[in-house]
């Protein structure tokens, strides 16, 4: 049986607590989802700062850093600019760790490079940054809960 997000939340809120550590996330295609599921959890102000929904290109650039050049080059959904969402996250809240998802929920937008399904993440703690591309399948909901649930995995190999 699948964990539900909600025991993934309680167990990524422990690792952090646990850890020392506090987390900000940055989103783009699951609109918040990391962090409601997160704040869900009894006690997350002792482990979650803060989040960002960057959902267009210019929020992306605006809140977070993000290089235009970089949208321009790779496009939304791309590890490169999940790498840089983390990255803007990390420096603008002063959390030690930052998360990133950024894709293509569907049921449009996706293109042959880019398929409905395609969501990229980013992991940051201090200078470690893990990134990666995952095709998942399924309609809107089904493509942005597993986005949340690899987020919250990620999160916690990183710690």
């Amino acid at each position: 049986m699948q964990e539900s997000l909600d025991a993934l939340a309680a167990r990524a809120g422990q690792a952090l607590k646990t850890a020392g550590e506090r987390l900000a996330t940055a989103e783009s295609c699951t609109g918040g989802w990391v962090a409601q599921a997160i704040t869900a959890i009894a006690g997350s102000s002792d482990w979650f700062e803060r989040g960002w929904v960057t959902y267009s290109n210019a929020a992306k650039r605006d809140e977070l850093g993000v290089a235009e050049q970089t949208l321009e080059r790779h496009g939304a959904v791309s590890e490169e600019v999940a790498r840089e969402m983390a990255s803007g996250a990390l420096r603008s809240s002063g959390a030690g760790v930052a998360l990133s998802v950024t894709g293509v929920a569907g049921p449009g937008g996706g293109s042959a490079a880019k398929p409905v399904g395609t969501v990229c993440f980013a992991w940051a703690r201090g200078s470690k940054m893990c990134i990666e591309t995952q095709h998942f399948f399924g309609d809107r909901d089904s493509v942005r809960r597993q986005s949340v649930a690899h987020a919250l995995k990620g999160l916690l190999k990183l710690l």
